[in-house]
């Protein structure tokens, strides 16, 4: 089946019950017919259901789902996108070892990275999502592992994925994407040689605002590495989650299908706009890695960032004449979110480590709802400052 009929199709087996909507397994634990049977499952580490904290029929209904859509071994799931994140760092790198990443990437990501990696002996060091031609000189001999995302947030910068694909194999490093902004339905970094893809399966993946999560899937031997690592430390999803996210995924490519239409809409009609100094979305012919976008994505995805011209103030005031769209620290849903990055996501960084990532400080990131189009462009059009 195509996986997007996979992602509808795949189900945990069917209870005496005969349900047609798999139910929560809300249990701690799974019994055992016999002691014989406890002690082997446990001796001989054979997949079945021992503790939630380990694997659950509803967490693996969802993880089976994601891996079929972005065409994975295996995945695992884990209690945020944060989590999935960090989980994936401590359990593939080591003491010595180097993680070269791209410098636009989420605020929390970048704290892991300077505040928390060094402390267990990992070094890091960034190279410009903008400049392709030095990416490789970047490159240590202690480097282990390549981590990027694309679309970056919160500036839309696009990086070529079998670029990145060709120079990770090259070097005999772990090619780490962040494909939350595109999701599976967009973009597959794996068929460009990543060996693992992540995802904050609170934004796209859920797209209501309801529920904390992080997938990460790949190869499985890789993904076997995470899920003991996890097993161990304790980042798991909670069965409820699971359930919810695994019912969210039935309509993740009608959803995204109206994100991306409303966000390119959207883009179109603001883009030259007299309050605006500029506007990114990569499926405008305006943005730098047009070509990149679409030759690796399947639309834009939901998300528009645009530059008040008149900075900072600006953007409090635009965001303080909103009627519609929601002002929450969070993105995905399908209510319309304004959000001003350099004072909330990325309020972190100095001011020049955000305008190495062209975070300014008019920066306006809008998360594209699926309400009717002509009222998102209605309400920001109202809120933009007059020329």
């Amino acid at each position: 089946m195509h996986p997007i009929s996979k992602a509808i199709r795949i189900q945990a087996a069917r209870s005496a019950q005969m349900e047609h909507s798999v139910p929560l397994y809300l249990t701690s634990s799974f019994c055992f017919d016999s002691a014989e049977d406890m002690r082997a499952t446990f001796a001989d580490e054979r997949e079945a259901n021992i503790y939630s904290r380990f694997v659950n029929p509803n967490v693996t209904e969802f993880t089976d789902k994601i891996a079929a859509l972005e065409g994975a071994e295996a995945a695992y799931a884990t209690a945020s996108g944060m989590s999935a994140v960090s989980s994936t760092f401590l359990a593939l790198l080591k003491q010595g070892d180097h993680l070269l990443s791209c410098n636009a990437i989420f605020g929390s990501t970048h704290t892991v990275l300077s505040k928390y990696l060094p402390k267990y002996g990992i070094s890091y060091s960034y190279f410009a999502a903008d400049q392709p031609d030095t990416w490789e000189q970047t490159i240590r001999p202690e480097t282990k592992m390549i981590y990027v995302e694309t679309p970056t947030n919160p500036g839309l910068d696009i990086l070529d994925l079998e670029r990145l694909g060709r120079l990770a194999q090259k070097h005999r490093l772990l090619l780490v994407v962040d494909n939350c902004f595109a999701t599976p339905v967009a973009q597959q970094p794996i068929t460009y040689g990543a060996d693992l893809v992540i995802h904050s399966g609170t934004k796209w993946l859920d797209g209501q605002g309801r529920v904390l999560a992080g997938v990460v899937a790949g190869k499985k031997a890789l993904i076997q590495e995470i899920y003991l690592f996890c097993r161990s430390m304790g980042p798991s999803l909670s069965p409820f989650n699971a359930w919810i996210l695994s019912k969210s995924l039935e309509t993740l490519d009608v959803r995204m299908e109206r994100h991306a239409a409303n966000a390119l809409f959207l883009a179109q009609q603001l883009e030259g706009h007299p309050a605006l100094s500029g506007l990114k979305y990569p499926f405008l012919p305006s943005h730098p890695q047009y070509a990149i976008a679409q030759r690796q994505m399947k639309n834009g995805g939901g998300i528009v960032c645009f530059e008040l011209k008149g900075g900072l103030e600006a953007g409090r005031q635009f965001l303080d004449r909103l009627q519609m769209l929601s002002l929450t620290a969070n993105l995905g849903d399908t209510r319309s979110i304004a959000s001003h990055p350099a004072s909330t996501t990325h309020a972190k960084l100095s001011e020049a480590e955000r305008l190495a990532v062209n975070i300014t400080p008019g920066l306006i990131r809008i998360s594209v709802g699926l309400e009717h189009r002509d009222d998102i462009l209605a309400d920001i059009l109202q809120a933009l400052p007059e020329a």
